[in-house]
């Protein structure tokens, strides 16, 4: 027999010895693997079952519910938004805790937080902005800002900052000019004129065409 032959016959003899090998695996055990095959089918079963009968219906249920909320808070009724009228919808702060694992209770965080803050309830306002969770870059950073906003207005400039300056940083053309500007006169009031000045020109240079830039000479003057 030559010598590609022989190889070949011992990668035969090797293939067979492997499948041997398995199926006296598959057969040593195959009450236990049927039984996790059939756990995992189960586990998948169950989630589909859940989301398609249980947390698609609550998703429809709660985006009802925003949207009359909506039209509250829409005409600044901050406090039939937030609790509901009683009668015909739930409020924000409901959507909340009844629908707690949708969407739609996360986006209520918000709201309600921003119903808060117009209320002048700040803390309640820092607590539900801190909770709601989004990667949509304006929305999430005017949560952001605004807790910001409730900070300064508890007179917590320091933690405002923080706030400010993480907004600032998302560069969004609209709304960083904003908060930087925010925070360099907040800078200002802590007698930190560098850092104001820091900020004020990267309004100037980063931001050039937004509104926050056109009267920003003025801050550098102040400073410089």
């Amino acid at each position: 027999m030559s010598k590609k032959a022989e190889t070949k016959h011992d990668e035969l003899e090797n293939v067979e010895h492997v499948l041997t090998t398995s199926e006296a695996f598959i057969e040593k055990y195959q009450k236990q693997i049927i039984f996790t095959v059939g756990i995992v089918v189960l586990v998948v079963l169950s989630i589909l079952a859940f989301r398609n009968f249980y947390l698609e219906p609550r998703e429809v249920e709660a985006e009802n519910e925003m949207g009359k909320a909506q039209t509250f808070f829409a005409v600044d009724s901050f406090k039939v938004a937030l609790n509901g009228d009683g009668k015909n919808f739930i409020g924000f702060n409901e959507i909340i805790s009844e629908y707690s694992i949708t969407a739609s209770a996360n986006l209520a965080t918000a709201y309600a937080g921003i119903c808060y803050y117009k209320l002048g309830q700040y803390e309640n306002a820092i607590k539900l902005l801190s909770e709601y969770e989004s990667d949509e870059s304006y929305f999430s950073t005017s949560v952001v800002g605004l807790i910001g906003d409730a900070y300064v207005e508890l007179g917590e400039t320091s933690k405002a900052l923080d706030f400010f300056e993480k907004a600032g940083d998302t560069e969004n053309k609209v709304l960083s000019p904003v908060y930087l500007k925010k925070a360099g006169v907040v800078y200002e009031s802590l007698k930190k004129p560098e850092k104001a000045l820091e900020l004020y020109t990267k309004i100037k240079d980063n931001y050039p065409k937004s509104t926050e830039a056109a009267d920003i000479d003025k801050y550098l003057a102040r400073i410089q």
